[in-house]
């Protein structure tokens, strides 16, 4: 199954909601990251969480960024997401081990507590949006219900799961986001609260291999569920060598003649993705004539 958003809302549009399918991207950040199984679950909640909430901008250069820094071992993670649902991340230290959690799951909270999440959404104002908020459980999905209401005033629910098979790759990624508007009538939310309560974990639901359309129709079917588009998702990089060039620029011509002159190479690794970039003396020789 490809990796896919669903926009919907329900009940006359006083809820919306998002659900994902995300067992590609995360595989796929797993396997350039080479995490643990914990740091796998941790980044894919984030990703999952970062590219729903990335379909939720409205400008085409609209940029979101979720940041956790962590005290916790696993030391933070950083994900960005652009308004086409194109996502990419990566954690601190992909090697974290950990036994599991009291309930026998992988330990996540205990990964990343005590920590702060950042969410920045630059949206081409001079300054971008940020808010802040400090870990509540540090298992993600409860993070970014809290960040919505404290730090946006927006009611919501947010389920994020990552199962793992056995040889440590990912089985089953996903999760939804439900948002109740300003306006919901006090039936409308009593009616979703309940839905919510006696909701299985969204890991039962991944694993009894639910798309993104039927966990929303588990949830809202009876309350005007409206499916509005679909969106793919996919773990993307945009950096490229000329990129890169261009931070090596910054560093000042005087420094890269005297790396010319010393003879030496520079290898410079992008974290997002782990692709490495390679600029021998002529390639630095190159950027100090494309430079003046």
């Amino acid at each position: 199954m490809k990796d896919y958003i669903v926009r919907a809302t329900a009940a006359d549009n006083q809820i919306r909601a998002f659900a994902a399918t995300t067992r590609n991207l995360v595989e796929h950040a797993r396997s350039v990251h080479n995490t643990s199984p914990v740091a796998t679950a941790a980044l894919g909640r984030l990703l999952t969480a970062g590219a729903m909430m990335g379909s939720m901008m409205k400008g085409t250069d609209d940029l979101l960024t979720l940041q956790i820094k962590s005290d916790g071992p696993i030391g933070g993670i950083t994900v960005t997401a652009d308004s086409k649902a194109n996502v990419k991340g990566y954690v601190h230290h992909p090697e974290v081990m950990l036994p599991p959690s009291p309930k026998g799951k992988l330990d996540v909270g205990g990964a990343l507590r005590p920590g702060i999440l950042s969410v920045i959404k630059d949206m081409g104002l001079k300054e971008p949006y940020v808010g802040q908020t400090e870990l509540v459980s540090g298992e993600i999905a409860e993070d970014i219900t809290y960040y919505y209401a404290v730090s946006e005033q927006v009611p919501s629910s947010v389920a994020l799961g990552v199962l793992m098979n056995k040889e440590n790759t990912v089985r089953q990624a996903g999760g939804f986001i439900i948002q109740l508007m300003p306006f919901a009538e006090e039936e409308v939310i009593r009616k979703l609260e309940e839905k919510i309560a006696g909701l299985p974990s969204i890991t039962s639901l991944l694993e009894s291999e639910n798309t993104p359309e039927s966990i929303l129709t588990t949830i809202l079917g009876d309350m005007g569920l409206s499916m509005l588009d679909t969106m793919d998702t996919s773990f993307y990089c945009n950096c490229t060598k000329e990129r890169v060039e261009k931070a090596i620029v910054s560093i000042g011509k005087k420094e890269i003649q005297e790396m010319i002159d010393e003879n030496e190479t520079i290898e410079v690794n992008c974290h997002f993705c782990n692709s490495k970039y390679h600029f021998d003396v002529e390639d630095l020789k190159e950027i100090i004539k494309r430079s003046k």
